[in-house]
This record gives C-alpha cells, sequence and structure tokens, in this order.
C-alpha cells in the first residue's frame, strides 16, 4: 500500500508538471523565429540579435472613429510607406474595448482612398493595418490606451468595463494574432493614475497584480509576445512623489511582476514636457540638468540595474528648439535614451494630439523635419527586412488631398486636438479628427456649402450646456467642455453659430496664449476654436474663446445635440489662472448643464445666454 500511495503521489506531480508545461509552454530564454525575448535590459531576438527598433504611436482605434486617424484624407498604404521611409519600423498600435463591442461602426474614413476598408469592422481594419504593416518591415504592439471612446481611466476597469472583460479582450487578442509575427507584444494598460498603486497587495488598486494577473492570461494563450507593463502616477508603497500617469516605476525595484513566462517583460515609462503639464522640476535652476537624476529615480533605474528592458512608450512636444522649456526638455530625454540604449516609440504619428503636435505637420501630408532631427541621435540604421509576408513596399509619394483648409493640428490622453499657436494675443485651433458622416461628406462631388440656408433668429432656440468637472479655481491650463442643444422646431445650420466662454487673463496686459480643443463629438474637421482679446474689459471678463463650425458640421436637428466638445487653454509662460473671477466659470458642474453665462450667436447675433456687463 505504502509502494502504491507512493506511485500514486509520484503520477500526480508528474501530471500536474505536464499540465504546468503545457500551459506555459515557453520558460526558455530564446524565443521562437520571429519574436522577441528579454535578457537583462535587452531586447533579443531568436538568434540572440540586439532588436533594432525605430518606434512611433499611430492613434484612432480607441476613439470613436474605431479606425486609424487620417483616413479621411489618405490612403493608409501611403502613410505606412511615408514612415517606412523615414527610418521608423515599430508602432504603438491604441485600442480601446469599446472597439470590440457589437455595435461600433468604423467611421472617419475616405473609402475612396481606401476601398479595402469599406463594409470592415473595426477589428478587422485592424488585422488590414498589422497586414500592410507588416509587408513594410514594421512590428506592432498593441496598446489597451482606454476601455471606453470616451477617455482615458484611472484604473484598468470600470463600471461598464470590468477587469474580466480587460482580459478577455486581451486573450481574444492573444489568440487572433498567435502565430503572426507582426504583433509582437501587448501594453496592458495606458497610463494608470489617480487611484492606481503598486505594491500595495489591494486586488481593486494595484497594478501591479493586475499586470501580472492579465499578463499571465496572455502568456497562456500566446507565449510569444513581450508583455509591456506601464507605471503608476503614485501611491508606490513605501515611496513618496508623484510623476507622469504611467511613469512612475519605482515600485520596480521592491514588488517586481513576476510572469510565468521567463523573459518576456518590458516595463515602460510616458514622460512629457511642460506642453502637457508644468510641472515642479521644470522650474529648478539646475533644468534641465536636474532631469537625468529625476529619470533615474522613476524609471530608469530599472535598466541601469539590468533589472529588466525599459520602453519609452510616449514621449513628444511640439517645441523641438534648445531654447523654450519644451525644447530642452525634449532634446535632453532624445540625449538620455541614446546613453541608455533605451527603447521607444515616439508621440504621435498624428498631428491631431493637442499637445504635442505630431511627425506629419497639420496638412497630414508633410513630415515635420524638425522633430526627425531632433529624433536624429536615437534612429537607428534598419535592415531591409520584412516580419510580414512579403518584402517591403516602395516608398508611396504621400500625395493627398485635406479635407480641411487652413493651418490645423489632441489626452487628456494627447488622443485630441489642436491648432498651431499664434504670436498675437488670438489663438485658432481647427479640430483634425474626422466627423462621422465624413466619408459621405467626401463623396459627394457637389460644390460650396451643404449646410441649410440659415433659419430665422427670431425662431431659433438653443441651449448652451457647460461641464466643468476638470476645471481648478486656480491652475495653469482652463479645462471645461461644451455642449449646444437645439431646442427650437426648426433645423439650425451649424456653420453659421458660434458659442463663446468669457474669462479674465489675470494679467495686466495681453499675453500670448495656447488652445487646444482634446476631443469633439461632432468630429475634428467641423469645429475651429479661438482665443479674442477684448478691446475694453468687461466685468469678469478681458477674453473669450469662440467656438464656430463650418460647413462640415451639417444641421443641429430639433431636440438634438452637438456632443461634447472639450477645450483646453494656457498662458505662454504657463502662469496661473484664477477660474473664480471669470464670467463663464461655473464651480462644480460635474455634468453638461445649461449655463446662460455662456453666450451662443447665428451670424454674429446674440441668441442665448447673458454678456458680461461693460465696466
Amino acid at each position: 500500500m505504502k509502494l502504491s500511495y507512493k506511485v500514486s503521489g509520484i503520477c500526480i506531480v508528474l501530471l500536474l508538471l505536464a499540465n504546468a508545461l503545457f500551459v506555459f509552454p515557453s520558460h526558455a530564454k530564446a524565443a521562437k523565429e520571429g519574436y522577441y525575448y528579454t535578457s537583462g535590459n535587452r531586447i533579443l531576438d531568436s538568434e540572440g540579435n540586439e532588436a533594432v527598433w525605430n518606434g512611433l504611436n499611430w492613434f484612432g482605434f480607441e476613439t470613436s472613429n474605431f479606425a486609424p486617424h487620417g483616413l479621411w484624407t489618405r490612403k493608409l498604404e501611403d502613410m505606412l510607406d511615408q514612415a517606412k521611409q523615414q527610418g521608423y519600423n515599430l508602432i504603438r498600435l491604441p485600442y480601446s474595448n469599446q472597439m470590440f463591442d457589437k455595435g461600433s461602426q468604423a467611421n472617419g474614413i475616405d473609402y475612396y482612398k481606401n476601398p479595402s476598408l469599406k463594409n470592415l469592422t473595426p477589428i478587422e481594419i485592424m488585422d488590414y493595418f498589422i497586414e500592410q504593416a507588416g509587408e513594410r518591415g514594421f512590428h506592432i504592439i498593441l496598446d489597451r490606451h482606454r476601455p471606453s471612446a470616451s477617455g482615458q481611466s484611472e484604473l484598468w476597469y470600470t463600471d461598464q468595463y470590468s477587469e474580466q472583460r480587460w482580459i478577455d479582450d486581451w486573450v481574444m487578442l492573444a489568440k487572433r494574432y498567435k502565430g503572426n509575427q507582426i504583433v509582437i507584444g501587448a501594453d496592458l494598460h495606458n497610463e494608470p493614475h489617480g487611484a492606481a498603486s503598486w505594491g500595495t497587495n489591494d486586488p481593486k488598486t494595484d497594478w501591479r497584480l493586475a499586470a501580472q494577473k492579465a499578463g499571465n492570461a496572455i502568456l497562456k494563450q500566446n507565449s510569444d509576445w513581450l508583455i509591456i507593463v506601464e507605471g503608476v502616477e503614485s501611491n508606490v508603497k513605501g515611496k513618496q512623489g508623484s510623476y507622469w500617469w504611467g511613469g512612475n516605476l519605482m515600485g520596480v525595484e521592491k514588488y517586481p511582476v513576476k510572469l510565468q513566462v521567463d523573459n518576456r517583460l518590458v516595463y515602460s515609462t510616458h514622460d512629457y514636457g511642460p506642453g502637457v503639464h508644468h510641472q515642479s522640476w521644470f522650474n529648478e535652476r539646475s533644468f534641465p540638468n536636474n532631469l537625468p537624476a529625476l529619470w533615474d529615480k522613476y524609471w530608469g533605474y530599472i535598466s541601469k540595474q539590468k533589472l529588466a528592458p525599459v520602453l519609452v512608450g510616449e514621449f513628444g512636444g511640439r517645441s523641438v528648439d534648445k531654447s523654450s522649456l519644451e525644447g530642452k526638455w525634449q532634446h535632453a530625454l532624445v540625449q538620455y535614451i541614446q546613453e541608455n540604449q533605451l527603447y521607444w516609440t515616439y508621440w504621435s504619428l498624428n498631428p491631431n494630439s493637442g499637445d504635442t503636435g505630431g511627425l506629419l505637420l497639420d496638412d497630414w501630408n508633410t513630415w515635420h523635419k524638425d522633430k526627425q532631427a531632433m529624433l536624429k541621435p536615437i534612429m537607428k540604421q534598419l535592415a531591409e527586412s520584412s516580419p510580414g509576408k512579403s518584402g517591403e513596399k516602395p516608398p508611396g509619394n504621400g500625395s493627398s488631398s485635406s479635407a480641411s483648409s487652413g493651418n490645423s493640428s489632441n489626452a487628456n490622453d494627447r488622443s485630441s486636438v489642436t491648432g498651431a499657436a499664434s504670436k498675437m494675443g488670438q489663438v485658432s485651433c481647427l479640430l483634425e479628427r474626422a466627423p462621422l458622416d465624413l466619408q459621405e461628406k467626401l463623396s459627394t462631388e457637389k460644390s460650396g456649402s451643404s449646410a441649410a440656408p440659415p433659419t430665422e433668429l427670431q425662431t431659433l432656440q438653443v441651449q448652451a450646456q457647460l461641464n466643468s468637472d476638470e476645471s481648478k479655481e486656480q491652475d495653469s491650463s482652463i479645462r471645461i467642455g461644451v455642449q449646444l442643444k437645439n431646442t427650437g422646431a426648426e433645423a439650425l445650420a451649424l456653420e453659421h453659430i458660434t458659442i463663446r466662454y468669457w474669462y479674465t487673463s489675470d494679467t495686466e496686459q495681453q499675453v500670448e496664449q495656447q488652445a487646444y480643443v482634446d476631443y469633439a463629438a461632432l468630429g475634428n474637421e467641423a469645429v475651429q476654436a479661438k482665443i479674442v482679446a477684448l478691446e475694453k474689459a468687461r466685468q469678469q471678463a478681458d477674453y473669450y474663446i469662440e467656438l464656430s463650425f463650418n460647413e462640415l458640421a451639417g444641421q443641429l436637428l430639433p431636440n438634438q445635440s452637438t456632443g461634447e466638445i472639450k477645450l483646453r487653454w494656457n498662458k505662454a509662460d504657463w502662469s496661473a489662472f484664477t477660474l473664480s473671477n471669470d464670467y463663464s466659470y461655473a464651480k462644480d458642474f460635474k455634468e453638461y448643464r445649461e449655463w446662460k453665462r455662456m453666450t451662443v450667436y447665428s451670424q454674429g447675433k446674440l441668441i442665448y445666454g447673458t454678456e458680461p456687463k461693460m465696466k
């Protein structure tokens, strides 16, 4: 009997071992052909050669377009060709879980330029994107950027999209692209922040535990992928300090992520300049020489101690000169990446990133030569090879027509939109995210405006609504949400409508300001925004920001709303606004509410609200 028990015990142990080997088949350090693995702080291919990548972000799938941005004005293949021609071979591709919902439909695509995408679901467009990228020698890192298309979340789950849904979608993608050598990794969740913690062992907030759970679920189905884990903002056990969203990796040294497949873990940080938010370290007298020690503290030590590779998954900014704060920061970070041989994906290809701009200029065609020159020290020489089905295609000429006119150029996660700041007291911003029905508007051959003639002013009935949930009474930027509702019985031609929000600059003289439109449900190319300085100051106002619409906005039908338009603006010197002094400021409007201190005009005539009184 003792012998039989012993034999039975051995059998059970062997069965458990066999099951473990089946679940996680790749404990070996090396990767399969076409894939990558980690060794210390390096990422190597299956033959042990160093990974050679020049990376960028191309967003859009995570938004309500459920497709890469820019396809309203260019052909997908031409944009890939252009990026390849400029020396890039790695794309971090953001998506949202909402993209996989049954009712989600891709929009904002000119199907005359992109006929291969017609009638495809969002995930089928992703399939096609990956296929075309692979044919040009690109690798893809999938980035779960948001749960829903409406915006970034603090944690990896929300009331609408649970932790299990997050994991299930990752497992689905791991299965879908298993054996596809183009897709090489999973960036598990973009920019954990707020309540997100590290090392606290609280299953509701400890991002490290969640990353382990999702990473292991992915590797169980697809052991070839790299698992990319970003940091948090704060709340690191045993550590003090707050950093960029997703950028704080101080907890890794004591509380590392532990995966059940060896040599697949990459840590990722995000780092930005004052164009995104003005942090205290930009004001230190030793700036920018203080930055390397700061980076060492929060995330650089991981690579220096050879704990794991580090991917700088997002960094970018509009200024690339060597005299502005942002320009100095950007050059310093490029030097740090070069000196420490870090991996990187620049934010972003898209020009419609509100606080950073893109590698493409606002016309979606012209490459930003100054940014490319700034990145030159970390651009690696690429071999002529392709991870996809076939060899590289010759670069396209990148020619296309733009759906917008004038200068146009996105947030909370930077997937939002702005125009370039002028050097006067007024800033114009033209949105770049395509309207939902842009494909129909682009396909028409009719000339002139499609909007209806202006309705008689006396019949117009509208309501302006404000959301001030992101506003602080004193801050270096003002953030508001605006909606316009048609409360009348007649359709409203939006191209004749303007909306004003009145505020004070808190300065004695006119000051240069920069405005950004972070989101517009109506469609990015349908809206413009500008900041106007009043010739004579009014009570609680010496400026207003004005929203206007073009013919692409079409008509606003009775009882319909434009949907959310999110605005943000700041002074060029980043000095603070005191919002409590502002005529249109409303405290604690956490949901959209009617607000008559915003004014609405039709053809320049006031039709809603009350303007501030003259002094």
